[in-house]
């Protein structure tokens, strides 16, 4: 029996139990519980009503999890379109928590969860945390934001849920989190990748060693992150390190996990199904295909979302699992069909720029956005350019106008950017489509 399945005393964990279910008992699940999502959703919320109805489909017409094709999709416009609670599916009085991520016209996107939403989710995360081999009694230091980000939240429930000694370090205070791994006897440690690696590269500064520590699992998401990045964090710690997905349309962190093989994503798929999609025509494709991940929730009541285009473009795994679960995987996530870019945990949008940008008078319509990576930390920089009769002031007046065009994209985005004024015609023009982004990173 693989070591991941047991508690810290050899005992199986009732949490893991759907992991390793037959997959013909998990589809009679995924396809009880979409007729039922399904019904909830159309009576409860007009935008999918109106959507099932465009497209002639009726509730009494998904019989099982084989229909979910003919639903339409959710997009996050959608999200924002309905703000703040238009998607939701039950009274307020039955919402226990609201989460929000960044929208692209700054205003957020919100989520509200039921008291068995949260249920869901806490085990969501609880059963990926199994899959990484934390167990009760780990200390867990969890350094992702606190907040209207599901990032910190949902990882503290679900750590709390599974039994550990939860840390709430949140983020950011580098030397303030080394003491803490060093002092409390931190185990197993949750943040973004590129902050660990700054954490690696930062600790000799503060005379500590990595390898001294008790630190033996690092759960890490919410950005783009390379095997190349994993083997650094193994290679000066003694931890494995492994990946976490989730996006808050959805839940939050939960909705997959890599187990002891590290080979792929499982999903929690009876909570959340996977589809793969044609980025392009939205026509499904088959399993081991890549295109873009669509997720259903099925036990979501809240926010029931149909068919939510995710614009991450990975495959399926249908192979079985040397781990034993008979959870589908995804092949870990390095691109998306859209504009939108992560930096240390948030998701920003040209558009969110653009928009701050268009609140400075001064400003003019091209800029471009230049990242980069500096000591293992993202970097945003927009490079600006102003109206001709601007240019010519002093160089006070001009740093007066950087630091108000910076603030007014920080109001919206919520990170720190750096803003570089740049000379009139300096940034490339195209015949077609603006190049706005300019990735140096490497993954």
């Amino acid at each position: 029996m693989p070591h991941n399945w047991n508690d810290k005393n050899g005992h199986f964990h009732p949490a893991s139990a759907m992991d390793f279910l037959p997959r013909e008992e998990l589809r009679r699940i995924q396809s009880q519980r979409l007729v039922e999502m399904v019904k909830h959703a159309y009576a409860n919320v007009p935008l999918h009503r109106k959507r099932m109805d465009e497209l002639g489909v009726a509730p009494e017409d998904i019989k099982s999890i084989d229909d979910i094709a003919k639903l339409p999709f959710t997009q996050k416009t959608d999200l924002r379109d309905t703000y703040p609670y238009g998607l939701f599916a039950v009274d307020m009085s039955e919402i226990v928590r609201l989460h929000a991520s960044s929208g692209t016209t700054g205003k957020p996107i919100v989520v509200g969860y039921t008291e068995d939403d949260m249920n869901v989710w806490k085990t969501s995360v609880m059963r990926c945390l199994l899959m990484y081999g934390v167990r009760r009694g780990d200390f867990l230091q969890n350094c992702y934001g606190y907040g209207l980000f599901t990032g910190g939240m949902g990882l503290h429930c679900g750590a709390e849920e599974l039994g550990c000694t939860v840390i709430p370090a949140s983020g950011g205070n580098t030397e303030r989190q080394l003491m803490l791994m060093r002092d409390f006897g931190t185990t197993a440690v949750s943040c973004t990748p590129s902050y660990f690696i700054h954490l690696i590269e930062e600790a000799p500064k503060y005379g500590i060693d990595m390898k001294s520590l008790p630190l033996r699992i690092g759960v890490f998401g919410a950005e783009p992150w390379s095997e190349q990045m994993r083997n650094f964090m193994q290679k000066n710690t003694n931890m494995r390190a492994f990946d976490i997905y989730g996006l808050s349309e959805i839940a939050g962190p939960g909705v997959g996990g890599e187990c002891s093989e590290q080979n792929g994503l499982h999903i929690i798929e009876d909570n959340f199904y996977p589809e793969i999609v044609d980025p392009d025509t939205g026509k499904s494709l088959p399993d081991g295909e890549e295109g873009e991940l669509v997720i259903t929730t099925l036990s979501k009541r809240a926010m029931p979302i149909l068919r939510y285009r995710t614009h991450d473009i990975t495959s399926i795994i249908n192979m079985p699992c040397k781990c034993g679960r008979t959870l589908r995987r995804i092949r870990r996530i390095g691109r998306r069909s859209d504009d939108m870019f992560i930096i240390r945990g948030v998701n920003v949008f040209p558009s969110q720029i653009e928009v701050g940008l268009m609140r400075v008078e001064e400003c003019t319509p091209n800029y471009r956005i230049v990242l980069e990576r500096e000591r293992d930390l993202d970097t945003v920089t927009v490079e600006v350019e102003i109206g001709e009769q601007y240019y010519g002031d002093s160089v006070s007046a001009l740093d007066t106008l950087r630091k108000k065009i910076q603030a007014s994209i920080v109001n919206i985005v919520g990170i720190k950017v750096e803003v570089k004024i740049v000379q009139p015609n300096k940034i490339p023009r195209s015949d077609g489509k603006a190049k706005r982004v300019l990735d140096k990173r490497v993954i």
